[in-house]
């Protein structure tokens, strides 16, 4: 019985070396595949060789400069800390061996390695700041047609007689113009009695207003000119309201020019941020300065005056203070909503994602949508919102929660019940690469101000390939030397050394090359010394499996008993050597920047590749090698010879013998 069971495991034993190296020809398969699949299917698509990195290939490099109000000031602090969320962004994006760095007080330099795409390029000067507000009022964007006052025409003196007849009907006035319409009313009664062109005159002020065609800024300059066409009658029908007491409504005018009139009468304040009152309150100081709307005018007004075709109006609602109410757009530019103030920002979001967009049955609509989850503060201020906005009529403004990022609005939705679950999400016109972006941009942080691009210059890699040559020289010398130490060392067995290599060298470029593609990994001339010196700590993990088994060699063991014993003796050397270098890579990586990280990062990785070769073709090469007669019988030229070892006798004579070293263990013993 016990023989059977003895040979299945010998059986086991003699074919686990072959299934080892198919699983390393699988792994090789499977990087292959791919990198194959990358460059057929792949968007963008892949490429059979390693992308470079900014100092090998050549990018881009833009320089970003603040913008912020005339008042407002930047500091060392915001400035680090633009730098870090842009570092943050591009590193989410993919893009490896990217650098942001400061030039000067104000500025920021960032390097980007190939050819940025254009939706890139603008995350980096967004402030990405989000916010959610309440909806108070919306409207078309029509932006008001002004209508300047043309002058009036003046009358022909033969028909004048006439024009206190045609005054009450007032057929012939249609045909004028609204300027001039309002001169026959006004010029008549200044030829007739005072006291029944009162009536007559008082739709003067009442025309302009009614005619609507232009801001209240003009009706003044309306007036002085309407007299204008006849000189003599213009001075009593100025006059007339000064001295007729008939004539009150001509001072009407006067009290409906200033628009602050109405102010005594407005509330102690807003109740809430979807209080129709906020329409009311005064603009800020920053929408006066920029000519939108004249100083006193209302929200209300600001609403009927935004324009969002117009950049800079996009910009002063972008930094409007998130205490007051705001004008902004949609993306579409089709609807401008007035929105009470910020009730949940940015800083409230503690993660955020990009994913196939869903409808309420869960069904995939074919659209992205971000998913935002707030922490205890954003999830009580959505919540406290959400249950207010869901207490108005459904289909009106105020039931609306508006989704703000960068003065845009990206929706504006319905409420119908408190949504207390701390999670929200964000649906509109993004395609995969801008929702991820977006995504991104929200859960690294908001910027604490937006960026224009100042300079965007394309860096040439002429240095950088010219240091790549002599890296790559100065890598194929050690790499021969290594080889010339291993044949003289090991002489036959140096051969498993060199085929060990090249085995880490495939495997390397094909990791490299994919992580190209997936993860947007670029080699730098810093990865490429990370490489380099990996082929010095590859070499070592042979050198201490080969010196394991020519150390049982020595001690009288027979080479099939030597492989497997030095292997289970050197396996532990190799794996707490591998294990501390990785370590060191990762920690080094961790606490660097830039180019560094480069180096630590290509050093880690090989030394995870050294794990592997050795493990699934090193030993098993050997293993297999240990059964053939060159390396068996320990030909001198081997590299296991036992004479040329220092092994003296029979090593191994069959069961139940001992090995010379046991048997002078015994002698001694004895002695």
């Amino acid at each position: 019985m016990s023989s059977p069971t003895r040979n299945r495991r010998q059986t086991r034993k003699q074919q686990r070396p072959k299934g080892t190296l198919a699983l390393l020809l699988a792994l090789v398969v499977a990087l292959l595949g791919g990198i194959a699949a990358s460059t057929v299917w792949g968007n963008p698509e892949g490429q059979w060789t390693p992308k470079l990195g900014l100092d090998l290939e050549g990018g881009r490099q833009i320089v970003l400069e603040p913008v912020v109000g005339e008042s407002a000031e930047i500091s060392a602090p915001q400035v680090q800390q633009a730098v870090n969320i842009i570092r943050q962004r591009v590193d989410g994006s993919g893009v490896a061996e990217a650098e942001v760095t400061t030039l000067g007080e104000r500025n920021i330099v960032v390097s980007i390695p190939g050819e940025p795409s254009e939706e890139m390029l603008s995350s980096l000067a967004r402030s990405s700041q989000l916010s959610f507000r309440a909806v108070i009022q919306s409207q078309p964007n029509q932006p008001p047609q002004i209508t300047l006052p043309q002058p009036p025409t003046p009358a022909p003196a033969a028909p004048s007689p006439s024009a206190t007849p045609s005054a009450g009907a007032n057929p012939s006035a249609s045909p004028t113009s609204r300027g001039a319409s309002v001169a026959p009313n006004t010029s008549a009664p200044a030829t007739s009695t005072p006291r029944p062109s009162a009536p007559a005159s008082s739709p003067t002020p009442s025309a302009t207003g009614a005619n609507g065609a232009y801001p209240q800024a003009f009706p003044a300059a309306d007036e002085t000119s309407t007299p204008s066409p006849s000189a003599p009658s213009s001075a009593p029908a100025s006059s007339a309201p000064a001295t007729t007491p008939a004539s009150p409504r001509a001072s009407t005018p006067a009290p409906s020019t200033p628009a602050p009139s109405p102010s005594p009468s407005r509330p102690a304040g807003p109740s809430s941020p979807s209080d129709t009152q906020w329409a009311q309150r005064p603009v800020s100081q920053a929408w006066v300065s920029a000519g939108v709307v004249e100083r006193g005018a209302t929200y209300a007004e600001l609403l009927a005056a935004y324009d969002c075709s117009n950049q800079e109006h996009r910009q002063l609602a972008a930094v409007a203070d998130p205490k007051q109410p705001v004008v902004m757009c949609d993306q579409e530019g089709t609807t401008k909503f007035l929105m009470g103030p910020t009730e949940v920002n940015g800083s409230m979001v503690s993660d955020a994602t990009s994913g196939p967009e869903t409808n309420q049955q869960g069904v995939q609509t074919g659209g992205t949508q971000i998913n935002l989850t707030f922490d205890e503060q954003g999830k009580t201020a959505f919540g406290n919102m959400t249950r207010r906005l869901a207490g108005f009529q459904n289909g009106t403004p105020q039931n609306q929660s508006a989704i703000i990022v960068d003065g845009q609005v990206l929706e504006a939705l319905g409420t119908t019940e408190a949504i207390t679950t701390g999670e929200a999400r964000i649906t509109g016109q993004f395609t995969a690469e801008s929702g991820k972006t977006l995504a991104d941009q929200l859960k690294f942080g908001a910027l604490p101000f937006s960026f224009e691009e100042l300079t965007n210059d394309q860096i040439s890699p002429q240095l950088g390939r010219d240091q790549l040559t002599k890296g790559l020289i100065a890598g194929a010398i050690g790499l021969a030397l290594v080889v010339v130490y291993s044949l003289f060392q090991y002489r036959a067995l140096g051969l498993v050394t060199v085929a060990s290599l090249a085995i880490a060298g495939l495997l390397t470029y094909l990791a490299v090359t994919l992580l190209g593609y997936a993860a947007n990994f670029r080699l730098t001339m810093a990865g490429v010394t990370g490489l380099i010196v990996a082929i010095g700590v590859t070499a070592d993990s042979f050198i201490v499996y080969f010196e394991r088994v020519r150390d049982e060699v020595r001690s009288g063991r027979p080479l099939r008993a030597a492989v497997e014993t030095g292997w289970g003796r050197a396996r532990r050397t190799i794996i707490i050597s591998d294990v501390v270098n990785f370590m060191a890579a990762t920690i080094l990586y961790l606490l660097s920047e830039s180019n560094v990280k480069a180096f630590a990062f290509t050093l880690g990785l090989s030394t995870v590749i050294d794990l592997i070769v050795v493990m699934l073709f090193t030993h098993p090469m050997l293993t297999l090698l240990a059964r053939t007669k060159f390396f068996g019988q320990g030909h001198r030229l081997s590299g296991l010879d036992p004479d040329r070892l220092g092994a003296r006798g029979v090593t191994y004579a069959g069961r139940g013998r001992v090995t010379i070293a046991d048997r002078r263990a015994a002698q001694e013993g004895t002695v």
